[in-house]
């Protein structure tokens, strides 16, 4: 295979300084592992619509699997992955190609893979934006769909030893949360590995933590390009440190630790905070140049706004630098929380995060039903101190590291 397929695209590539996937070794390495594992397999994704989700198909098409049913209820996403795939310069291996536009909790859903087998389940769907903290309704719409939803599909496959492994996606801001949406990834994390869950006792169950992932559907990055096309100002959180990988990356760490990396492992990215944090300043004007521009912050909305059309006449763009001061959002990035340890992995790039359980799996199906009485009541009298409380009651350090504001994301621009 030509090793074209691991270099990162120039825009991303600029952003995060990497001309070549950072996983570029670990996957030539283990090209012929993932092959035997892939090739003539049976492939369910779920969310592959989404960025992380199609990035990570592109991968695993090249090892040859049989059957790949990809699961979304954006139609429209569902109609750019065949036209991704299909036009690819290489030839697409794969005998049955399917999209399916369903909930992946819904009845269509529930009738579709009722008789159909497969050897690999991949679940992206989640609702993952900090910027869904602003009311109850929008938390227990996270609950549902990262939680709930997520224990409905392992009853959906309950005894079906067909299924070898089950990975879903999760989120460096699952570590010591500080969001709603975060402790709600933290959340999904013990639906998926915990002990009363319907999986049948064999199967191999992994997730994955990682970096924001520059150019993905509804990043700040994305809204930047946005920005420009529409002659707006952009906006950057002022001090703010972040990770970050390209698409291309996102889609290659996806694919080895939900094919090769070991059970009941939480893998994240060995990134070094002197080498790869860096500030969102830093990365609007890397962008910006990329574009023809030079950057002009500042912290009056009014003058961002006002100032377009004069400073783009100078090559110059306005980028509005906002403050860390609303709900949920984290000054910092991190991979493993407080009480977690970090292992080697059988990768040179990747390590692993043991999943740590609740104390009692019980108490976590107690609050299962807590949340579902919730959603099946009188919702109007859920508030959001009702809805930490219950988190509380699994996370206890949730109460803490939990970063609360009467400001959201949507007040700005």
């Amino acid at each position: 295979m030509a090793h074209s397929w691991l270099k990162n695209d120039p825009l991303d590539g600029s952003l995060v300084g990497r001309e070549e996937s950072f996983l570029s070794q670990d996957l030539l390495s283990f090209e012929q592992a993932l092959l035997d594992q892939l090739k003539g397999a049976r492939l369910l994704v779920i969310g592959g619509a989404g960025s992380i989700g199609l990035n990570t198909l592109k991968t695993l098409v090249r090892f040859q699997p049989k059957v790949v049913h990809v699961v979304d209820h954006n139609e429209n996403g569902l109609a750019e992955v065949v036209r991704t795939l299909r036009s690819s310069k290489e030839a697409l291996n794969v005998d049955e190609l399917l999209t399916l536009p369903f909930d992946y909790a819904g009845l269509p859903f529930t009738g579709w893979v009722a008789d159909k087998t497969y050897d690999y389940v991949l679940n992206f769907a989640a609702l993952k934006h900090v910027r869904s903290e602003k009311d109850p309704y929008s938390i227990l719409a996270m609950l549902e769909t990262n939680v709930l939803k997520l224990i409905q599909l392992s009853q959906q496959f309950e005894g079906d030893t067909n299924v070898k492994r089950m990975f879903c996606v999760s989120t460096d801001k699952a570590a010591n949360p500080s969001s709603m949406m975060g402790a709600t990834k933290r959340l999904m994390e013990h639906a998926m590995f915990g002990k009363e869950r319907a999986w049948h006792e064999d199967i191999e169950i992994t997730s994955a933590r990682f970096a924001n992932v520059a150019m993905s559907n509804g990043s700040l990055l994305q809204s930047w390009r946005f920005r420009l096309e529409q002659q707006q100002p952009m906006a950057c959180p002022d001090g703010c440190k972040r990770y970050f990988v390209t698409l291309k990356e996102a889609g290659h760490l996806c694919s080895l630790a939900s094919m090769l990396a070991p059970s009941n492992s939480i893998i994240v990215p060995n990134l070094n905070p002197e080498e790869h944090l860096v500030t969102l300043q830093s990365v609007a004007e890397k962008f910006l140049q990329s574009q023809g521009y030079e950057p002009y912050f500042t912290r009056d909305e009014a003058e961002a706004v006002s100032r377009v059309d004069e400073l783009n006449a100078q090559k110059k763009w306005p980028v509005l630098l906002t403050p860390l001061d609303t709900a949920g959002e984290k000054p910092y990035e991190e991979f493993v929380a407080a009480n977690e340890s970090l292992e080697k992995t059988q990768f040179q790039e990747l390590d692993r995060v043991p999943y740590l359980p609740v104390a009692d799996d019980k108490d976590f199906g107690a609050f299962i039903e807590r949340v579902k009485s919730m959603l099946e009541g009188d919702m109007g009298r859920v508030d959001i101190e009702m809805i930490k409380n219950a988190i509380c009651d699994i996370e206890s350090d949730f109460a803490a590291s939990h970063v609360s504001s009467a400001k959201s994301l949507d007040q700005r621009i």
